[in-house]
């Protein structure tokens, strides 16, 4: 006897057509979540292993199946939302069309983009870092925001900056400046006194190679410029000098060194390796790149131990600044704790931690050890019961920027907004062919 087959009204009929039709999706959503929409078939195959299978095909168990596979495709289409960009499939496996995807992906404006692709490509595989498309936009905007992709980028007014930096050099080493712009009078390796070239400096280089000159040459240039100079970072990702002298003594740099890794960092190959390095290099769980590009600004890990610092302040009750520093720079002395570890210590009692476990925890800020540290796990197991929900683990640090070269108001959080704005543009720019 032929089973009865089940009674399906029109409206469950209907539904069941919007649940498992694709076209419905291209009309009812907009055309920025296509692509993602497309790539959910597999997504679907999983969820849909969550659904009950309906025991008696009645039309109440068939409406309620389409209004759980509807729930599921608005969830997983939602999701593609979320991210507020196109995500399209960028996965080239050998190394000639990675370097086309990147030349692909570069500003419009770039000049001579195989060989920023090339040395962009040349870091990854040497840092042993996966080109995905998100790691390569990220580099790509950090790059745009430090040089608009010019190796040695020239700095407006860069001859009265690095006077200012002398002569407050000079002033706290209680060198008179008449002295000092005499000692610079004098003529310089090219035929031209310091003064001159100094005057004449365009670029960090320039300005770099002035000073290294100074110090091996003129009447107290060790003494004033010894084993300082203040050109810090450099390159097209404007890295810092001394990161990339540091991090080239523990892994091996892809290139044979010229003069000195200060030199190379003006370079394009070393700068992007050693700004790829300080990007990329070290593993943080950190849920957008918009804190990544902080910590490349304040430096690594700063947006974690930011969140740190504020998780601190709130079972504390201390006032703190969240600038990810830790432990106050150059302190050894337990006597002479700073701010952060002066609030964790009130709390010692509640953490179970006595002040030397404290500080050794502490001085693990600049490494993914600090997540696993038994200080970071209980500080936040108490702010977020006192707070009844989980605290972000990563924050922006509050910082104002300072140097020679900034003349306004900026802060991290702008550094960090501003590269993000570029790197949505990237990704949007790997989304749609024509935009490029």
């Amino acid at each position: 006897m032929t089973p009865k087959q089940p009674s399906i009204s029109d409206a469950d009929r209907t539904q069941l057509k919007i649940a498992l039709s694709p076209l419905p999706a291209a009309i009812l959503f907009p055309d920025a979540i296509w692509p993602r929409y497309r790539r959910l078939p597999h997504e679907l195959a999983v969820l849909s292993q969550m659904l009950p299978t309906p025991r008696s095909p009645s039309s109440a168990s068939i409406s309620l199946y389409a209004r759980t596979c509807i729930a599921i495709l608005g969830v997983a289409t939602l999701a593609g939302c979320a991210s507020g960009v196109r995500e399209p499939e960028f996965s080239p496996s050998r190394p000639s069309d990675v370097r086309t995807q990147i030349a692909s992906l570069l500003p419009a404006h770039t000049v001579d983009r195989p060989a920023w692709a090339a040395d962009i490509h040349t870091a990854f595989t040497a840092l042993d870092i996966k080109p995905d498309l998100q790691s390569i936009c990220a580099v790509i905007a950090v790059t745009e925001q430090e040089s608009s992709f010019r190796a040695d980028p020239a700095v407006p007014n860069l001859g009265r900056i690095a006077w200012k930096e002398i002569d407050r050099r000079a002033e706290r080493l209680g060198v008179p400046e008449f002295a000092v712009r005499v000692a610079l009078k004098i003529s310089s390796p090219t035929g031209k006194s310091y003064s001159e070239r100094i005057d004449a400096a365009k670029t960090e280089r320039e300005l770099s190679e002035i000073f290294e000159d100074l110090i091996s040459m003129v009447p107290m240039g060790k003494r004033l410029f010894a084993d300082w100079n203040p050109v810090r970072t450099g390159g097209p990702m404007q890295v810092g000098i001394a990161f990339a002298e540091r991090y080239a003594q523990e892994h091996s740099y892809p290139y044979t060194v010229k003069d000195s890794i200060r030199h190379e960092v003006f370079t394009r190959r070393g700068g992007m390796y050693f700004g790829i390095a300080h990007l990329l290099g070290y593993t943080a769980s950190y849920e957008k790149y918009i804190y990544r590009f902080a910590d490349y600004n304040a430096g690594q890990y700063a947006s974690r131990n930011a969140a740190f610092q504020n998780a601190t302040r709130l079972v504390s009750g201390k006032p703190l600044d969240l600038d990810g520093d830790l432990v106050r720079e150059g302190n050894d002395d337990l006597a002479k704790p700073g701010s952060t570890e002066l609030a964790v210590r009130s709390i010692g009692k509640s953490l179970g931690m006595t002040r030397q476990a404290i500080r050794q925890a502490l001085e693990l800020g600049n490494s993914q050890s600090f997540d696993r540290s038994a200080l970071y796990l209980r500080m936040f197991e108490l702010a977020d019961r006192i707070a009844r929900q989980p605290l972000p683990r990563a924050v922006i640090p509050q910082i104002a920027l300072h140097g020679p070269k900034i003349t306004r108001k900026l802060t991290t959080e702008w550094f960090a907004s501003r590269v993000d704005e570029r790197y949505r543009r990237c990704l949007a720019r790997a989304a749609d062919p024509t935009d490029r």
